[in-house]
């Protein structure tokens, strides 16, 4: 079917009583309501700032690139313009590539930085069969498991609070029958099987921090992974989200393509992850590659052509997923060209850092169109007004005064504040 690009189901409003701090309600009054912050979350991967942010510590996220000290200040500017939202980097091989040495300490500093500037932060992965730490080979199944447990109940209870969110297991579907690198994780999994796998790591998430929200995320969005969902839920494991990966290098998908995707998991009931999501500004790579890391080019240029491209596809997608109301989340898989997964131009940002027209074009999605930009309202005699607006976070100010206001989706409750 094709999709309907309807954003009113992201809607909030409410009658709002404006008091002032001895809640007398304001009476015909000038008030100005504007949007702070989006509800639904709009993030990228934070994996080029952990260097500039978190400082030094063991080479857990060098695997995976870093922004210089003299480009870092603008990727962070580039990065609070447009995103409320941030995945950081949880592989347990560079997290902890010594056992009992895990770069905790960084980590929580890059996390802190985010939330103090109002942008919640996802770990990502809690368990996952590639970059398993390769010490982890050298114990018994008993052993591993028992490690394994660990380190997930470690990490959950150690950045509660900070990181509230998990991808608790990645790409579970392929799990028993992985056979790129010998790992622990695998080995442990074909004596187990996938539902004792995703349950290992649910239970264990759960026992360090009781209040986070874990995601189960696969790159396979075949039936294979609905049939893991099911078995999963009809074993009693507690999934708070659904993540799914949409990793474009070879193309974009096309509206019909992905909303079909998210009927089909949006059966289940759960709130909808786009956890991974790419779209590249260069050569497409060849359709014949079944596995996208055996694309190997020693480089692999953005152009002008493909920057074009990129930025109608990106808005299209972004249209897409918004649309369909059991979308919570988007996150774009790299801020920048730079370091870019698979060496791919799929960064909204070249290398020098320059923003391309995907950026733009989100921006413009973002923080215009899908953005409630500041309204001059007048109240009435009993000092209310009628907000309506995308569901979030609003200041509401009068006479130098304000308050906060929240705009819950789909409510439409008496609300009341007392600017201070």
């Amino acid at each position: 079917m094709t999709p309907v690009h309807d954003v009113d189901h992201r809607m909030g409003e409410g009658t709002v009583t404006v008091t002032d701090g001895g809640g007398v309600p304001l009476a015909d009054a000038v008030i100005t309501v504007e949007q702070t912050r989006h509800d639904f979350a709009f993030g990228n991967i934070g994996f080029d700032l952990i260097e500039w942010i978190g400082g030094d510590g063991e080479a857990g996220t060098h695997l995976f690139g870093g922004a210089s000290a003299a480009s870092a200040p603008l990727l962070a500017e580039k990065y609070l313009e447009l995103y409320n939202a941030t995945t950081l980097p949880f592989y347990w091989r560079g997290f902890e590539p010594r056992q009992g040495a895990p770069d905790t300490d960084r980590l929580r500093r890059a996390a802190q930085w985010f939330v103090d500037r109002g942008v919640a932060v996802k770990g990502h992965p809690l368990l996952w069969h590639t970059l398993a730490p390769e010490w982890l080979l050298d114990l018994d199944d008993v052993a591993a498991e028992s490690v394994m447990r660990a380190r997930i109940t470690r990490e959950t209870r150690a950045f509660a609070g900070v990181v509230d969110l998990w991808d608790a297991i990645n790409e579970a579907v392929i799990l028993p029958v992985f056979t790129a690198e010998h790992n622990a994780v695998t080995r442990l999994a074909q004596s187990k099987g996938r539902i004792e796998m995703v349950r290992l790591a649910f239970e264990s998430a759960r026992e360090g921090n009781p209040h986070a929200r874990l995601v189960l995320n696969d790159f396979d969005l075949s039936a294979d992974y609905e049939r893991l969902i099911e078995e999963c839920l009809d074993a009693g494991i507690e999934i708070d989200a659904i993540g799914l990966q949409t990793h474009m290098h070879q193309g974009y998908r096309g509206e019909e393509a992905v909303w079909d995707i998210l009927e089909r998991f949006a059966r289940f009931g759960l709130p909808l992850q786009m956890t991974e999501t790419t779209l590249v500004s260069g050569d497409l790579m060849p359709a014949h590659i079944v596995d996208l890391n055996d694309y190997v080019v020693d480089d692999w240029p953005s152009t002008p052509e493909g920057e074009a491209r990129q930025a109608d596809e990106v808005v299209r997608h972004y249209r897409t997923l918004v649309s369909h109301p059991a979308v919570e989340s988007i996150t774009y898989w790299g801020l920048t060209d730079e370091g870019a997964w698979l060496g791919a131009p799929a960064g909204l940002l070249r290398r020098d850092g320059t923003a391309k027209p995907a950026f733009d074009a989100l921006v413009g999605l973002i923080k215009s169109e899908w953005w409630t930009h500041p309204t001059d309202m007048r109240t009435d005699a009993d000092g209310r007004v009628h907000v309506r607006g995308f569901a979030g976070d609003y200041r509401v100010s009068h006479g130098g005064r304000s308050a906060e206001l929240h705009l819950e989706r789909g409510a439409t409750a008496p609300l009341r504040v007392a600017l201070e």
